[in-house]
Parts: C-alpha cells; structure tokens; sequence
C-alpha cells in the first residue's frame, strides 16, 4: 500500500529537508539504503510489518514568493524517495486550493495531507495512513481534541480559544457530518483519494477537510496528535483568515442563494431605514424611496462581489461591466418598483413603508436569476463543437527526484 504526502506550503523553505528527513524516517527509508533492495523497511531500517504503508512520494505543492522552490529542488536531489514540486504562480483558493490542485495529481490509493511547519509530525503519518487501512475508512483525521491529543503549539490563550470555538461552531453547523470528528478544522489527515468528489469542491482559505467532510459521504475516524511548535517561519493566521473562514462556513452550509438572500434581506433592512429617517426628516417618500434605493443598490454590489460571487469574478465581465448590469437592472427595478409603491400608497392608503419591504421581497428572485444568469454568469468549461483546447494548456506540473 502506497502513500503520497501532500505538503502545501508558502514560504516554508527552512522547513523542507527536516520534514523530508523526518518523513523518510518515519516510512524507515534511511539515506544510505537508497532503496536499492526494493523490500520495505521498517522506522529503524529493518524488516516492516507485513501491510505496513510504503511511502511513494513527497508532493510540495508551493505557492511561495521567496527561494523555497529552490529549496525544495535541491533536497529532491539527494533524497532517497521522489520529491515532486506543484508550484503555482497564480494561486486559486488559498492553502486549500494547493491541497486540491496536489491531490488532482496523486496517483497512490492514500494521502496524507500536513502542514510544512513541523507543527504536524512526520512520525505519525505511517499511522493514520494504517488506521484507515485496518477499520475500513474513507478519511482518518489527525486530531488535537481526542484521547491524548493536544494543541499546545497554538500561541498563547487567544489562539487556544479560538481553536475550539470555531471547532465548535462548525461541529454545531454539521452536527451529523461531523458526529464522529472533535478537530475538524485541522489541516493533517489520511484520505484515500477515490473516495473524494474533487469536483464538488469550492477551495477557499485554510480549512480544506472541513470542505471535504461538508461536500462528501466518507468513513471518518481519528488518531489523537499533539501540535507541536512551529519548527521555523511565522504563522499565517490573521483576522482575514477568521473572516473567510466564517464565509466559508456560510457557503458551506447555507449556498450561495442564501448569501444572496442574506445580503438583500440587509439591503432590504437597511432601505426601509433609510426611508424612515428621511420621511421622518420631512422629505417626501418618493424622494427618500430613490436615495434610499441608490444607496442600498452600491452597498448590496459591493457585499455580493465579497461574499456571494467572489469565485465568478474572473469568469467573464469586467467589475465596471458588473456593475454596469447591476446598476442597470436594479435601477430599472426601482423604477417599476416605485410607480407601484406610488399607487399603492395614493389608491389603496397602505403604509409606504410596508409596501416598501412587500414589493422588495416580490423583486428578490428575479434579481437573485438575473445576476447568476447574466451578471456573472461563468464562462464555459467544455470548448465550443469543432474547437480543441491545446494539450496541457492548463497544466502546471514540475516533476524533480
């Protein structure tokens, strides 16, 4: 039984030959043996345990600005397993995506996917993969919360805390996918590879197993680890981490129709502010109904470019042509919108302020269908009948042993 290592890193590179090192020990392939024999071995260079895993490669896949490409080719030169580097000039979705994109190229039945800051040890990775093996599971997550886990690398109290809050409100947002899983924000597990829906996936920041338990039906089990110290460099956890990690706990759970739903239902609360205080100051509600239109118009395109439609941006318009449409067709909106408002209020004596919210609630799916459908509609995947797209054109893989 074979093992990939998937290693996504980003400025890690004093970090490469320990955990090249490290890992080759742990599988017991010992500089000096080459693995000229062929037969396994086990952690101190003797015979291994019949079924024992047998580390195939190591796969950085780098999304770096500094030399760590560079360093990662030079310990591939004089390790005793293939190296393999993925480096990504332009990355997509952050660490998650780097795991996506190696895991697209893993040819063994099992990977390991860890950190390259020595946080997660080397030593286990043998395990993990054995667990899964023996109990029949799909995923076995490396985890700092079970048995005689422990998380004590985190830096100080607030990272602690944090942990297992957002730990917690995830488990508590998929409460039957994550039953049996008491980590499910850590970046170190076994998986084997058949068993994921790659293309089912939306990779963004850091926490791509929750991704993969959210969006697939596996066996899950979990072995305890203790997180270590950083082995050198600096965390990448900042409060835009947090940010995105909440957004990707709504995309996860909720779609991208909710998002939409939620940022209108915003503009919808703040619109009927805004017509409130202005008639409160004496302007007329059709004078206010406008302001209080225009304004809740740039504020909803700005929130949907953040957090509905952020992986369509590049698929096709321009922002200014996006905002263009958007403005065009909330505009034209309104302007049907407030001639009903108008004669609802005059004929009918209703409150403008509930016609307000009732006609905002009508315009929803038409404005939800419009900016899928045209706004940000994506490009197209499958080339055009009688159009064939380069071999490789979108490969970027670099192979060094």
């Amino acid at each position: 039984m074979t093992v990939t290592v998937v290693v996504p890193t980003f400025n890690e590179g004093p970090n490469v030959r320990t955990l090249t090192e490290r890992l080759c020990a742990a599988f017991g392939v010992l500089p000096d043996d080459g693995r000229a024999s062929g037969a396994p071995h086990g952690p101190e260079g003797g015979p291994a345990p019949v079924g024992a895993p047998e580390l195939a490669e190591i796969l950085f896949v780098d999304d770096s600005t500094d030399d760590t490409p560079d360093l990662i080719r030079a310990v591939a030169a004089t390790a005793p397993v293939p190296v393999r580097l993925l480096h990504r000039e332009t990355p997509q979705g952050g660490l998650s995506g780097a795991v996506v994109a190696g895991l697209r190229t893993v040819s063994t039945e099992w990977a390991v996917v860890m950190d390259g800051d020595l946080q997660h040890p080397p030593e286990l990775v043998p395990a993990l993969v054995t667990r899964g093996r023996e109990s029949g599971l799909d995923i076995v997550v490396a985890s700092r919360y079970t048995g005689d886990g422990d998380a004590g690398g985190l830096d100080g109290w607030w990272r602690h805390g944090v942990s297992i809050g957002s730990a917690l409100l995830a488990r508590s947002m998929f409460p039957v996918r994550l039953r049996n899983v008491t980590d499910p924000l850590t970046g170190f597990f076994a998986t084997r590879v058949d068993r994921l829906d790659l293309d089912a996936l939306h990779p963004r920041g850091f926490k791509i197993l929750l991704e993969l338990l959210a969006r697939n039906t596996l066996a899950v089990g979990e072995e305890p680890f203790v997180f270590g110290e950083r082995y050198a460099g600096h965390s990448k956890a900042t409060f835009k981490t947090g940010l995105r990690y909440l957004e990707q706990l709504a995309a996860l759970r909720f779609g991208r129709m909710s998002r939409f739903a939620i940022i209108g239902g915003l503009g919808a609360v703040l619109n009927i502010l805004i017509l409130w205080a202005l008639t409160g100051l004496g302007m007329h509600y059709v004078v206010a109904a406008v302001v209080s239109a225009v304004v809740t118009i740039l504020t909803n395109f700005l929130l949907q470019e953040r957090f509905v439609f952020r992986d369509l941006r590049n698929e096709g318009r321009g922002v200014w042509s996006r905002f263009a449409h958007s403005f065009a067709f909330n505009g034209t909106e309104a302007a049907i919108r407030l001639p009903v408002l108008w004669w609802l209020v005059e004929y009918t004596g209703m409150w403008p302020v509930l016609v307000q919210a009732v006609t905002l609630v009508v315009a929803f799916l038409l404005r939800f269908v419009f900016h899928v459908q045209v706004v940000y509609k994506p490009r197209r995947t499958q080339p055009k009948i009688g159009v064939t797209p380069p071999v490789g054109a979108d490969r970027a893989d670099e192979r060094v042993q």
